[in-house]
């Protein structure tokens, strides 16, 4: 069963080079709504917490470090069939086998530096979600 919410992140690397605005109005000329959003710096220890799935994975310290190396802008996007239409939307991890007119195609510097986080599924965007916000901060 499809849900119509999903969660993002605009990662550092795209806060700091500026495009957080840019990225809000591709998504929301997508079509969807912004139901909840943060703006943070997540400590090491908490971008471990994020990322406890990829713990066993070669990549999973140095992401740590990336992610909390500067703000992140995290969100809850809604609208039907949320997930799937958001992947879409971003593009391939890696920007340069991105579609163009994606968000990675567009703003994104490398597979690490990929610009946007998106939920893979219902059930993790349920869980991301709730890592960053509360149900009474969610409109």
């Amino acid at each position: 069963m499809t849900t119509n919410r999903t969660f993002t992140m605009i990662k550092p690397d795209a806060y700091a080079d500026g495009h957080s605005g840019s990225i809000i109005q591709m998504i929301e000329a997508a079509g969807f709504k912004v139901k909840a959003a943060r703006l943070l710096k997540l400590s090491a220890e908490q971008a471990g917490d994020f990322y406890s799935v990829h713990k066993e994975r070669p990549f999973y310290q140095d992401l740590c470090n990336y992610m909390s190396s500067g703000p992140i802008f995290a969100m809850i996007l809604e609208k039907d069939n949320a997930v799937a239409d958001f992947r879409k939307l971003i593009g391939a991890t890696d920007p340069a086998k991105a579609d163009e007119g994606t968000i990675r195609k567009k703003f994104a510097k490398s597979i690490e530096a990929n610009a946007v986080h998106g939920s893979d599924s219902d059930e993790n965007a349920a869980l991301e979600g709730k890592f960053f916000f509360s149900e009474t901060e969610i409109v």
